[in-house]
């Protein structure tokens, strides 16, 4: 439901005549200018060497918290800081998030480079989330920060709802990459929910999935974390290996149940009870049946992401335009819009537009073929690792979706004395 409304809201961002208001209207001009590009937030205005260190003490200040303070209050207040500070103030330009994208552009793109700022903001919380789980998430990302803030009523949704919209991360993850490595542009930049609230202005669409996604946040925490952020399925990866992790219960755990219900993202893994620990031997008939699907299944998806190329091409500005000229040339809409007008204006032929579009439709087939597979291969993956069932005896968390947020230190009653020891 959440992805559909956030889908909703980019499909009427990118609707003609829908791009982001300009106090002033744009000037009648005869010339190949090109108006800057609204929904690319802007570069850093101050010295991004200040910037990586805040990042770094901010990283550093919520592991402290996490680990020894394990203070649940002390993350609410660095939320506090960090909404304020890399959402308002930096406007929410220093985002690892976002600067996926500029990772994937110096990988498909050879001409493009990435500095070494850019780098450090993709990197320290990745490499934090190895060591010590997504303390990234838990209270230093603008995004989530504001989500966290408004979740003053949450409910818990079933385990296979939470994990068929986790999908919506991956999904996201692969059209990142579809748009970088096809020209297309930086999506994760461009449908930001957010940024229009950092900025005080964005396009009619984007400020209204902004607003759905936080009035559902107040309701079903962190919906974009959850459900859509792409960068998040990297911290994920990482923090399955990490060294050190936020845990629940104090060695050993008294079996009282009161953290079942402290953590709203269902990312406590609970003992499993006496009944469902199987015979191995499903759990290994199951893993190879799945094992032995598993290439068709992914050949299954590439078939299917190829199929609709043509409206995943529709990203590619040059192809949205080719669609809006043909379309305002054969009379079905009224009137053009800024792109269309200024396309007209320039040198370049329809001929010329309508051919770079059909060429740019070849690559979308085998982008979305790659995007097919690339989804199918984690649809198989998650069946892998829901084909047996471990044996838990305490309480904890689930290292890939935990965020670190503390939620759950209040409910432990013997927490106080392992604050005090």
């Amino acid at each position: 439901m959440l992805l559909w409304l956030f889908i909703g809201g980019v499909l009427l961002a990118s609707l003609p005549g829908n791009a982001a208001e300009m106090r002033f209207p744009p000037p009648d001009f005869q010339t190949e200018y090109r108006i800057p590009d609204l929904y690319t937030p802007a570069p850093a205005t101050t010295n991004g060497v200040f910037d990586a260190l805040m990042l770094f003490a901010a990283l550093c200040i919520t592991t402290w918290l996490v680990f020894r303070a394990r203070s649940r209050r002390g993350l609410f207040l660095m939320s506090i800081f960090s909404l304020a500070y890399f959402g308002f103030y930096r406007t929410g330009c220093i985002c690892p998030v976002g600067s996926t994208q500029n990772v994937l552009a110096g990988i498909f793109v050879p001409d493009v480079g990435v500095s070494i700022v850019v780098l450090s903001f993709f990197v320290m919380p990745l490499l934090f989330s190895l060591f010590f789980g997504r303390v990234f998430c838990a209270s230093v990302c603008p995004l989530g920060a504001i989500q966290e803030l408004v979740a003053i009523a949450p409910i818990r949704i079933s385990p296979a709802l939470d994990r068929t919209l986790g999908l919506g991360r991956y999904l996201y993850l692969g059209l990142a990459t579809v748009g970088v490595a096809t020209g297309a542009g930086f999506l994760i930049c461009r449908y930001d929910p957010f940024v229009g609230l950092y900025r005080l202005g964005h396009s009619y669409g984007m400020l209204l999935a902004g607003g759905v996604i936080l009035l559902l946040g107040v309701f079903i925490a962190r919906p974009y974390c959850r459900f859509l952020c792409p960068y998040g399925v990297l911290l994920g990866w990482m923090s399955r290996f990490s060294k050190w992790h936020l845990d629940i219960p104090p060695s050993p755990c008294v079996s009282c149940r009161l953290c079942e219900n402290s953590c709203p993202y269902n990312a406590i893994d609970m003992p499993t009870p006496a009944h469902l620990v199987e015979d191995p031997i499903k759990g290994k008939r199951r893993l190879r049946y799945i094992l032995f699907a598993s290439p068709l299944i992914i050949a299954m998806g590439a078939v299917g992401g190829y199929s609709i190329y043509e409206p995943l091409s529709r990203v590619h500005p040059t192809v949205a335009l080719s669609e809006r000229v043909a379309l305002e040339d054969l009379g079905r809409v009224q009137g053009d819009i800024l792109e269309s007008r200024t396309f007209r204006a320039s040198e370049k032929t329809v001929e010329t537009l309508h051919g770079e579009a059909l060429g740019l439709r070849d690559v979308f087939k085998k982008a979305g073929a790659w995007l097919g597979g690339f989804m199918a291969l984690i649809i198989c993956l998650k069946l892998i690792e829901l084909s047996t069932v471990p044996k838990r005896e305490v309480y904890t968390p689930h290292k890939e979706t935990c965020f670190s947020c503390g939620r759950c230190y209040p409910y432990c009653p013997v927490e106080p004395k392992r604050v005090a020891s």
